[in-house]
């Protein structure tokens, strides 16, 4: 069971809404919408992503990496590791 699965019909929820979002996307280029509005579309789809990134990354912590903590060793330091990798990637994206 992973940490965030009492949250998973809240993250797909946002995930379906984001791929909403998306697509509404592809329709304005096709539509050869103005530039700044289809921008401005694209900063609202990464700033939803970067929600659900957030989120998962705070059940990961509070879950799987609180768990390997409590049990010490190397697991914990492979969970530590991990969570900082991502955190990592988050802060560059």
């Amino acid at each position: 069971m992973h940490g965030y699965t009492a949250e998973k019909d809240a993250f797909l929820k946002r995930l379906r809404r984001i791929e909403g979002q998306v697509r509404g996307l592809q329709r304005m280029v096709e539509n050869d919408e103005y530039c700044i509005d289809v921008l401005t579309q694209i900063s609202a789809a990464t700033k939803a992503l970067q929600a659900v990134s957030l989120g998962l990354l705070d059940e990961h912590l509070k879950h799987c990496v609180a768990e390997a903590v409590a049990e010490g060793g190397e697991v914990a330091e492979e969970k530590l590791a991990e969570a900082t990798a991502a955190i990592t990637r988050l802060v560059r994206s």
